[in-house]
């Protein structure tokens, strides 16, 4: 999926990713699993549209049932509560979810098994389903981008190292490693948006805890290192791009303003560090993620250097 694509799952592949404490039963509507669609993290409650107010309905939403619901809905005669749930237009929902483990009643199923709406059970309270199935779906409707490079964790940050290839980043992760430092994802790195602004990246599960070294062949770095050596999923905190000595055009020689670059509609720090034969990338890499730990500290050591020349100018 690239990231112009909408997200989107169906209702069969929520129930496989849904947590196991939710459980989750279907209780009418099996068969819309398989074609009723998710395309949007936020629940939504069907309150408001059982009372009459339909076009409160948003589709691609899962529709949450609950007590207060399902009260309302004991109030009204077997004709009236048939005609609330026709009311919904059906057809237009990708699924409801009846909280509590409460059971819902008689013309619910049956509407719901009659629209091919898939009709979901929890035991949990309706608060707990929200923010669970909330977390679940914001995690499988992500926006995705694939991306060529590295992904580490270094000193706690997600460290992604980008540049063309035969440029050393494996060769510069390898060495990171063997100090101590932990792959997520090698060659290919799948980039997920969580909410508006926080990057998550894993390596796509064939590729995972491998890492290929020109020479060598494709190791397994759980086996070389063991398992403290790998990570599956790390938050991008930085970019450092590697630019070959005669092509890097764009460095900062003081770093002084800070570089970023946007990756599915979300800015991150970047470095542009020029390769060259002899440069320690590894030692540089550390230095970098080092510097860029102190500037969110508030602490920048080039700005420092700047302001004591300016002081030491304006004293003379």
């Amino acid at each position: 999926m690239n990231s112009n694509d909408l997200p989107t799952i169906t209702v069969s592949e929520f129930l496989a990713h849904a947590p196991p404490q939710l459980e989750l039963r279907v209780i009418a509507g099996a068969e819309g699993t398989r074609v009723r669609k998710l395309t949007v993290p936020r629940i939504q409650k069907l309150g408001l549209a059982l009372a009459g107010f339909t076009h409160y309905i948003h589709p691609g939403r899962l529709q949450i049932v609950g007590q207060s619901e399902l009260r309302y809905l004991g109030q009204l005669d077997s004709i009236q509560r048939r005609e609330a749930i026709r009311n919904l237009s059906l057809e237009k929902i990708s699924c409801v979810l009846v909280t509590k483990g409460l059971e819902p009643p008689a013309e619910l199923i049956e509407e719901a098994d009659a629209a091919n709406l898939p009709l979901l059970s929890t035991s949990v309270v309706s608060s707990t389903a929200v923010s669970t199935v909330t977390d679940c779906l914001q995690e499988l409707l992500a926006p995705l981008e694939v991306r060529h490079g590295v992904l580490l964790d270094i000193y706690g940050l997600g460290i992604f190292i980008e540049g063309a290839s035969g440029i050393g980043k494996s060769e510069c992760a390898l060495d990171l490693i063997a100090r101590g430092h932990r792959l997520v994802a090698d060659d290919v790195v799948e980039i997920k948006r969580i909410g508006a602004e926080k990057l998550t990246g894993a390596a796509p599960e064939l590729l995972r805890e491998h890492l290929e070294i020109r020479g060598l062949g494709i190791m397994n770095i759980r086996d070389l290192f063991g398992v403290s050596a790998i990570s599956t999923t790390k938050t991008i905190d930085l970019s450092i791009k590697l630019e070959r000595w005669d092509e890097a055009s764009e460095v900062d020689r003081l770093g002084i303003d800070p570089q970023a670059i946007e990756i599915l509609g979300v800015e991150v720090p970047q470095l542009v560090i020029p390769v060259s034969p002899g440069r320690n990338l590894s030692t540089l890499v550390e230095t970098a993620v080092r510097v860029q730990l102190m500037r969110i500290r508030g602490y920048n050591a080039a700005r420092d250097f700047v302001a004591r020349h300016e002081k030491m100018l304006e004293e003379k």
